[in-house]
């Protein structure tokens, strides 16, 4: 098997990021929940502080795995971070060394700039993902719970007067 090489997404790149998410959705019994599309990615991509980032992971020129994500700030900390938003490794290249290989890059870049923490959320019920994590050294963050606004109620909130 020939090794498998990390770059930097550009919005050229969008097509495979949103067939990567896609296929993340669907690992994750959410395929109908991307409203992403990979016009949408390549535009936000070229805006001047583009929302999000993406590495890439790919073997004999096929992207095999993404890494998505964007930058964060501890107040506690007065640092930033990251916020790892999806890791995701095509099926048949897990257990291979590509999702490591990708978080190490990320875990690179957040140590390169400075950042205090390299953060992300893992589905309770994905327990190969959470044991891969903890493998590396990533703690569970038991004492928090992730909220969430968003469609119609982030709408409503949004609009209501305090």
């Amino acid at each position: 098997m020939t090794e498998v090489s990390i770059r930097q997404a550009e919005p050229a790149d969008a097509g495979t990021i949103h067939e990567l998410i896609s296929a993340l959705a669907a690992y994750e019994r959410e395929p109908e929940a991307v409203r992403a599309t990979p016009e949408s990615l390549a535009q936000q991509m070229r805006w001047d502080h583009p929302p999000f980032e993406c590495l890439l992971a790919e073997r004999d020129g096929r992207a095999v795995g993404f890494a998505l994500f964007f930058t964060s700030y501890s107040t506690w900390r007065g640092r930033p971070g990251i916020w790892l938003e999806d890791l995701f490794v095509r099926e048949e290249e897990r257990g291979g060394g590509v999702g490591e290989t990708l978080l190490r890059a990320v875990g690179r870049l957040a140590v390169q700039r400075g950042c205090g923490r390299l953060e992300f959320a893992v589905l309770d019920w994905n327990q190969p993902a959470i044991r891969f994590y903890r493998a590396l050294g990533a703690l569970p963050m038991d004492q928090w719970t992730i909220f969430r606004f968003e469609g119609d109620a982030l709408v409503r909130f949004g609009a209501a007067d305090a």
